[in-house]
Parts: structure tokens; C-alpha cells; sequence
């Protein structure tokens, strides 16, 4: 599914419009899955939905995102998103980050209006989606936007960021190294990060099986800093083993 939507985001980007008969002959499935594809698609305003097809939506900020960061293991990052949501209270304050796990979050909260929430977020995916929910009381951190991501970093995003104090924060991570604690690869990101620890109570950290071991560059606290991760059920065996014998705060959606 990740990678018909990969296709079909790529072929928009092309073309500027494509057709669900063209995207079945071209991915060697039924037009019933490409139609789904494009209902979902254009549900999170990915694209916008056209008679016998799809047309791009320019004015989504959601292109802003590749489709790496965006589509990678989409099935699991809703999942960790579903099981991210349970542990949000009725009226709770919360973080919302810019990292693509944490947009799933948001769509979620979205979908979910049963509970009332006010969300601080420097991302422009998270506001995008949470801008018209009637539920959610929302605040959008100020800064300067550059770059791949469609966020707010820089100094002005700092300040802003620790003008806040809430009482969860969600945030999405580059890896996980249970030697080291949160690893990133982007500087100013990971600046804003620093920021919302220091403004939350509780930190969950949403991170897909994909996200544990391997190198890194930076380290954004360490594991003992945070309150909970949530993760999928493809997480290795290993890393879960690892998790308890270091008493390791860990949920699997």
C-alpha cells in the first residue's frame, strides 16, 4: 500500500493529474484498491479527488514532506498513533512535534472529537489538520520554516517553544540507541526537541520498529528522560529483550 501511494504522489507531481484505469494497469491491481486509495489520500489532503481520478492539491502542506518521511511504514505509524491517543486524557495540554509520526497523531485527534484537547505544535502538517477541529484548542509555535520539513524551527521557535508548559508531549525521533538514549540528524530540530522536553511533564516517544539501533550524530537525552515509547509489533525480538532487562519504558501498538 506504502508504495502505491509512493506512485501515485509521484505520478501527480509528474503529470499533475492521473487516472484510477491508468494507476491499475500501471501497479497490477483492481481500480476498486486505487479508488480507496485516492478516497484515504484525499481524506488527509494529500491530493484532491476527481471524477475517474486524482488531481494534485498545491496548496497542501503536506508536499512539503518527502514521500520517504511521510509514506515510510504509514500502517505502522497509524498504529502507534491509535495506541499514542490512549494515553491522552479529556482537557489534557499537549505537544504535538514535526516529526511524520507525530502527523498521524494528529489526523487522529482529528478523527476523534470524543476528547478535548489544546495541542501546541511547531508543525504546519499538525496545524493543517487540527486548524478546523472544534475539539482541539490549538496554538501554533512561531520561527522560521526552511528546508525539507514543514515546521518551525530557529530562535524565535525556541523562545516561543519554552513560553509552554503542558502536560505530555508526543515527538518522533531519527533512532533510538538504548546505549545512548534519543538520536537525531537534524541540528535544528533537534534544538526544538530539547525545547518541548523541557516543557512537558511526560515525553512519549513515537517510534516505528525501524527507528531502534544504528549509528547516530546526536543525542537529543537520554532514554531515562522519557516517559514512555511506543512502537509496532514488528519490533525485534532483541530490542524488546534489551527494553526489559534495562527497565526501558516500552509499549508495542
Amino acid at each position: 500500500m506504502e508504495e502505491r501511494r509512493r506512485t501515485i504522489l509521484r505520478e501527480l507531481d509528474e503529470r499533475g493529474r492521473v487516472r484510477v484505469a491508468d494507476l491499475s494497469r500501471e501497479l497490477g491491481c483492481s481500480e476498486v484498491t486505487i479508488r480507496n486509495d485516492i478516497k484515504n489520500m484525499d481524506m488527509e489532503g494529500l491530493l484532491q479527488r476527481v471524477h475517474g481520478g486524482a488531481i494534485k492539491r498545491e496548496e497542501s502542506p503536506v508536499r512539503k514532506y518527502s514521500a520517504e518521511s511521510i509514506y515510510r511504514h504509514t500502517d505502522r505509524k497509524k498504529k502507534i498513533a491509535a495506541c499514542a491517543y490512549e494515553y491522552i486524557e479529556d482537557r489534557d495540554t499537549i505537544i504535538i512535534d514535526d516529526a511524520s509520526s507525530s502527523f498521524y497523531l494528529a489526523v487522529h485527534i482529528k478523527n476523534h472529537p470524543e476528547k478535548r484537547v489544546a495541542v501546541v505544535t511547531n508543525s504546519l502538517l499538525v496545524g493543517n489538520e487540527l486548524s478546523g477541529a472544534k475539539h482541539v484548542e490549538l496554538y501554533m509555535v512561531g520561527g522560521h520554516v526552511g528546508g525539507h520539513l514543514a515546521a518551525t524551527m530557529g530562535d524565535a521557535a525556541l523562545e516561543n517553544m519554552r513560553s509552554f508548559h503542558v502536560d505530555k508531549a508526543f515527538i518522533g525521533v531519527h533512532g533510538i540507541n538504548f546505549e545512548v538514549g534519543l538520536t537525531s540528524i537534524a541540528t535544528p530540530q533537534m534544538q526544538v526537541k530539547h525545547a518541548i522536553l523541557k516543557a512537558a511533564k511526560e515525553v512519549y516517544v513515537l517510534a516505528d520498529s525501524s527507528k531502534f539501533g544504528g549509528g547516530y550524530l546526536s543525542v537529543i537525552c537520554p532514554i531515562t528522560d522519557v516517559h514512555l515509547i511506543i512502537t509496532d509489533d514488528e519490533v525485534a525480538k532483541e530490542n524488546i529483550k534489551i527494553a526489559k532487562e534495562l527497565d526501558v519504558p516500552l509499549v508495542i501498538a
